[in-house]
């Protein structure tokens, strides 16, 4: 590290806790990593709760002259979120903070949110932010503001610039401007004269260049994201609004979004849409133009390689393997407030197809499946070829525009650039109406040959797009590193003095994100690659975008999965090159990566590949257990019934010393023991639950019968001590099938039966494969071979059993199993009072969401669901042994539940524990609600 590095960050450090200041290895790196297929290294990385402390960063860094990179989510693909200096980051809880204005019509929304959050605050308005970015889920909004980004349907009419309503900025010499409101505008004229007068002699100076203005009309009628938005420039004259839209698309070089207000846009709920093939690309282009005036919100291009490589996916229209790579197709989507404005819109769309050349007649359709299945084609091409790359090769996505009356050549003429650089994986895709491709292929950068290649059909690319056509070079992705070489080929010598003009007067000592957008290194886009070492064949075909972040339970408190593939990457090249700094880096990989993975998989739910980051995990553990380990695991599983009434015994001992001594001094003799146990003995708490009633639950009907399956977690743990509710779940669901008139079936020896799961997070896959198949055993005889379904209390046990079961058998968790077989003879009367509903991860990964949440309306009108979507963090014991796991992932559950809702419900025992704990309200089954509503 730097002499200056070093002393800004000592006297950093007078004010922000150490904890937010890393400089070791290990996080330098895992947090240092973004989407783009660029490696930098910071000196560390600062993470940031508030304005105050960044100011103290801004003037620590002008200083001691080191320079500043801002992060959000590290989805850019450009290069533009990477530093060998100070990476500032977003604190993960904070930054998010947003205001709804206008009936919606508005809304203000700090950094550190992410766009699709964004939109579920809008939702009850009927609206939507402008820009709809494929990483929505994951990106953003200081990110998608900073990068421009766009998407499908908002073009360039609905993207961050375009829909501003005005802006919080901190810029470089630490000035605040907030232009959202009108004393806020006042104070900024009255204060930053200088800087505003400098705007406006620059934008004066362009609108009094013909050519100049010319050329950034035309430049800006595409999708461009190259340069700056110099567009501000000719489209406004109060140096407020040339600000703050210049910020918009300066990729964190101009200064700091703070907070941005958007104008919304209709979220219409009528939505139709057709995927129209055509036996060429000008055939499909030529309908783009017809479309362009047409009354549709988005229209995708997909060239014939495209289609082919998505036609062996599930959903897919079997028409796609009958095509040849010749073939195109369009995918076209159109909304309307209401249906008959629907029908109007697609009947005007039909006639203006009508007039073209198509394969096959168009058909639109409003199915919720087949829609979702049209857009999966659109959305799986990405995947496709991630999927197949050989292993130590990167998916790139490149981004260009042309324009829309010249679009079937470009098309060509990429293909043929592909073909003679030997890239025959390549397909493009793209936001036809707008002229904006995606094109899409794999890159090894090991050997020199290969970056040379990619040198060259940059190269190519660059002067086909921008000299040839006049297009842009990257039109909604961002400069970043990766074209700033190409920026002054783009835009010629007058515009690209005039940007360097603009960062000056922002930035003159070059402190924030130097090199990005603006570079003077023709080579800088072919340096600083990132290596993709093979390191497990789970993991290798990680790309590193970071879709799987948001709804990972760690991330606040260690890593994420795309952190933990990074980190078991290094791994794999200390291994082969230092291995004498291997045994550290796995030392703090054990906790980091190993023992804070929930192992709920939900990372796979996001990932464009399908990767779950938990079966590395628990690989790794299973190469760690020797002998000894597997010998603990044999015992526990064939001394199941013994070991569940011993952990029965211990929670009823626990509560008793709990109301003898008192819940607080008894919390707080554990914290102790946990310590001196080096944080392997539980800390009890009021949420803790009681030892379980062994009996077993019994049931007489004439509706039906119903295997029962009561989960170990069951059978060992009841309500929480703080519960005024006594009844253990058997129980409840014992008085729901006797109401509802059905048969309780018990396994034979169910008390000493598990579904392996236990055992398979434990990196112990022999003794959990042994008891799922002698619970298979018995499964199928209690249930005469499958004639009678099987209903499990335990949403991730019920997942296991329909993972892993091989006799066709029909399991239902308890929610599902309610609702088909039990409501139909019951009579439900709805609770006055709110009730929040956590669905669970194991619950999500079996498509139950619409499930729990129509069965809870059932019984109360108003069900609260926080914005949090992820697992809660519990994650079988490890909300006994590593707390602060759940801890970190519900840290705002509580203050997103309103003060009028007093009680949740789930579907996983441990799930509930951690959930009353840290919400202040009891959560227990579903169950318990259901048959409290009973009339």
């Amino acid at each position: 590290m730097s002499t200056a590095h070093q002393a800004f960050c000592q006297d950093l450090k007078q004010t922000l806790p150490a904890e937010r200041i890393l400089q070791d290895a290990f996080h330098r790196l895992t947090d240092g990593t973004d989407a783009s297929f660029y490696r930098l290294i910071p000196e560390a990385v600062v993470k940031l709760k508030n304005e105050d402390e960044l100011q103290t960063v801004l003037s620590l860094a002008r200083q001691h002259q080191v320079s500043l990179t801002f992060r959000a989510a590290g989805t850019s693909l450009s290069g533009q979120a990477v530093t060998d200096s100070i990476l500032v980051m977003l604190e993960g809880n904070s930054w998010r903070e947003f205001k709804i204005l206008n009936e919606g019509q508005q809304i203000s929304l700090q950094p550190g949110i992410i766009g699709s959050q964004a939109n579920q605050y809008l939702l009850p308005f009927g609206r939507k932010i402008g820009p709809d970015p494929a990483s929505i889920n994951t990106c953003k909004i200081g990110g998608i503001a900073a990068n421009n980004a766009s998407g499908m349907c908002c073009g360039t009419a609905q993207n961050s610039y375009h829909t501003l309503s005005g802006m919080r900025v901190i810029l470089a010499n630490g000035v605040v401007i907030d232009t959202r409101t009108e004393a806020g505008r006042q104070t900024a004229l009255n204060t930053q004269q200088p800087l505003l007068k400098a705007l406006s002699q620059l934008a004066s100076e362009v609108q009094n260049n013909p050519e100049l203005s010319a050329k950034i009309r035309h430049k800006f009628r595409l999708k461009n994201t190259t340069g700056y938005s110099v567009n501000a420039l000719i489209d406004y004259h109060d140096p407020l609004e040339i600000l703050t839209h210049l910020m918009i698309g300066s990729e964190g070089t101009l200064g700091f979004i703070a907070a941005v207000q958007y104008h919304t846009v209709p979220d219409y709920p009528n939505k139709a849409t057709a995927l129209v093939f055509f036996p060429q690309v000008e055939a499909a282009c030529l309908a783009v133009t017809a479309l362009k005036p047409a009354p549709v919100d988005a229209v995708e291009l997909i060239d014939g390689a495209g289609l082919r490589s998505v036609q062996a996916k599930a959903g897919m229209p079997d028409r796609l393997k009958t095509l040849s790579l010749e073939a195109a197709a369009l995918l076209i989507d159109i909304r309307a407030p209401n249906t008959l404005d629907l029908s109007k819109k697609i009947a005007e769309v039909q006639a203006i197809l009508a007039t073209q050349t198509l394969l096959f007649p168009a058909e639109f359709t409003q199915d919720p499946v087949q829609y979702a299945q049209f857009w999966g084609v659109r959305k799986g091409l990405f995947p496709a070829v991630g999927a197949v790359r050989p292993v130590g090769t990167t998916v790139i996505i490149e981004d260009v525009a042309f324009p829309i009356e010249q679009l079937a050549a470009g098309v060509r003429e990429l293909q043929a650039l592909f073909a003679y650089y030997h890239y025959d994986e390549a397909l493009i895709f793209g936001h036809a109406l707008e002229g904006n491709l995606h094109f899409v292929f794999t890159q090894d950068f090991s050997t020199q040959a290969e970056v040379d290649r990619y040198a060259g059909f940059m190269e190519a690319v660059a002067q086909l797009v921008a000299v040839k056509y006049g297009g842009s070079l990257k039109a909604e992705h961002g400069t970043g590193r990766n074209m700033a070489p190409f920026v002054e080929l783009e835009w010629g010598s007058d515009a690209y003095e005039l940007m360097w003009r603009i960062k000056n007067l922002f930035d003159p000592e070059n402190l924030l994100n130097p090199g990005v957008i603006l570079n003077a290194d023709p080579a800088i886009h072919l340096k600083n690659l990132k290596p993709m070492p093979a390191t497990h064949e789970l993991v290798d075909r990680c790309i590193e975008c970071g879709f799987c972040e948001p709804i990972c339970p760690s991330r606040h408190l260690t890593l994420t999965p795309r952190q933990r593939i990074v980190a078991w990457r290094e791994h794999a090249r200390l291994k082969t090159n230092q291995a004498t700094a291997i045994t550290a880096w796995d030392n703090q990989f054990a906790y980091e990566g190993l023992a804070t993975c929930a192992l709920d998989g939900l990372c796979s739910t996001r990932c464009p590949v399908g990767i779950n980051t938990g079966e590395l995990v628990r690989a790794l553990k299973t190469a760690q257990h020797g002998a000894t380990a597997k010998k603990i695991g044999v015992y526990a599983q064939t001394h199941l019934a013994p070991l569940t009434a011993l952990t029965r015994f211990g929670l009823n001992a626990a509560a008793f010393k709990g109301k003898v001594l008192g819940n607080e001094t008894f919390s707080r003799l554990t914290k102790g023991f946990n310590q001196l146990t080096g944080e392997r003995s539980p800390v009890w708490h009021d949420a803790m639950p009681r030892g379980a009633n062994a009996e077993t639950p019994q049931s007489q009907g004439q509706h039906g019968k119903a295997v029962y399956f009561t989960a170990c977690v069951t059978r060992s743990m009841g309500t929480a001590v703080s519960d005024s509710e006594t009844r253990d779940l058997p129980q409840v669901m014992q008085s729901l099938m006797q109401k509802a008139g059905f048969e309780i079936i018990i396994p034979k020896a169910v008390s000493g039966l598990c579904c392996g799961l236990p055992f398979a997070s434990q990196g112990l896959p022999d003794s959990a494969n042994a008891a799922i198949r002698e619970l298979e055993a018995a499964l199928w005889e209690a249930s005469e071979q499958g004639q009678y379904p099987i209903v499990c209390d335990t949403s991730p046990c019920t997942l296991r059993l329909l993972e892993r079961l091989e006799k066709p058998m029909l399991v239902y968790e308890t929610a599902g199993f309610i609702k088909e077989f039990l409501v139909p003879h019951l009579k439900i009367v709805p609770q006055a009072e709110p009730i929040a509903l956590h669905i669970t991860c194991s619950a999500r990964k079996m498509g139950l969401d619409k499930t729990l949440r129509e069965l809870v309306k059932l019984c109360a009108p108003q069900v609260v669901e926080p914005e949090e979507e992820g697992c809660c963090g519990f994650g079988g014991d490890k909300g006994f042994v590593t707390p602060e796991l759940n801890a970190a992932a519900l840290a705002r559950l509580k203050q997103q539940l309103p003060a009028n809702c007093h009680e949740g419900v789930s579907n996983s025992r441990t799930c509930e524990i951690g959930l009353t704990l840290h919400s202040g309200r009891q959560y227990r089954s579903v169950a318990y609600l259901v048959e409290r509503c009973l009339e």
